[in-house]
């Protein structure tokens, strides 16, 4: 029996949001909204989406002793999460400096902080959580090496979910583990380098992908929603239409209610087909972790 449904390795930050009529471009000055602070980070966000929707949830982080820190661990007590693997202190807490035009999308700069002091020696450490977690996700706001070290701590009958953003090259040992790999436009062309060029259909880029080593792939494709590949072959999974207020904290959303419904036996379309659910209802409200719907609104949608 597992006391957890997913274990989130990942980042934790507070996130600094600013609207503004259009992003500046170089040497450009342009004036925003209102500050506003809100608990973010893709680890942290996973978490807290997962035990909204009423999954067991626990997240291995590093975060500052300081107010934004401090913002971040009452988020995930209120939304439910275990925090016991989030480790404190020893340098300030990471922070995203995210801009928001009008149509909703954003654009991110991440100060890692403490994201960047998340050891493989703390995975080791929290041994006994991965031994009672039936899913583990993570992402790539930690050190690569410090996800490597996740892959080898999996207990043995354990899911292991990534979502590899912000994107980069990764080992084959990382990608063999993956079940699914789970990118977006812009993440799968960075993983398959030049190899993205052959196709500009995502589903010959969920096969190239699966050609890589994953045991599955899912490709985020926004308001038209996702395709899931694996040795089955490759479906197309729609989405809900709504009006999209802010896309911040989407993707992490999207992922933490796929690893959950896979841990609860449900095949990869039917998890990413709910998971897709859950993205839309995030992008109707502002915010990240604030915007995160409970069951009771997804199935409302």
């Amino acid at each position: 029996m597992y006391d957890y449904d997913l274990l989130v390795v990942g980042s934790a930050n507070a996130d600094l949001v600013i609207g503004v009529e259009r992003r500046p471009g170089a040497g450009e000055t342009v004036l925003g909204s209102d500050l506003a602070v809100h608990p973010g980070g893709k680890g942290a966000n996973q978490a807290v989406a997962a035990a909204r929707l009423g999954a067991r949830t626990a997240l291995l982080a590093r975060v500052g002793d300081d107010e934004h820190g401090r913002l971040l661990l009452d988020s995930l007590r209120e939304a439910g999460a275990d925090t016991v693997g989030v480790l404190v202190g020893g340098v300030p807490t990471g922070v995203a400096l995210i801009t928001v035009d009008p149509s909703g999308d954003n654009s991110i700069v991440v100060s890692p902080g403490a994201n960047g002091r998340l050891t493989p020696s703390d995975v080791r450490a929290a041994a006994s959580l991965f031994h009672a977690s039936r899913v583990v996700s993570t992402q790539l706001e930690i050190p690569l090496e410090t996800v490597v070290e996740v892959v080898r701590s999996l207990a043995p009958d354990s899911r292991f979910v990534l979502n590899p953003s912000p994107p980069r090259p990764l080992p084959s040992e990382v990608l063999a583990a993956c079940d699914p790999l789970i990118v977006n436009e812009h993440e799968a062309k960075v993983i398959l380098g030049d190899s993205a060029g052959v196709s500009d259909a995502p589903e010959d880029w969920a096969r190239l992908l699966l050609a890589k080593g994953p045991r599955s792939v899912v490709v985020t494709l926004g308001g038209e929603g996702a395709l899931v590949a694996s040795s089955a072959g490759v479906t197309r999974v729609p989405s809900v239409k709504v009006e999209a207020v802010d896309t911040t904290g989407a993707g992490d959303a999207f992922t933490a209610a796929l690893a959950w419904r896979l841990g609860t036996g449900e095949p990869l379309a039917e998890a990413a087909a709910y998971a897709a659910r859950v993205g839309a209802a995030t992008v109707t409200k502002e915010g990240a972790q604030v915007s995160f719907p409970t069951a009771e609104e997804v199935a409302a949608l």
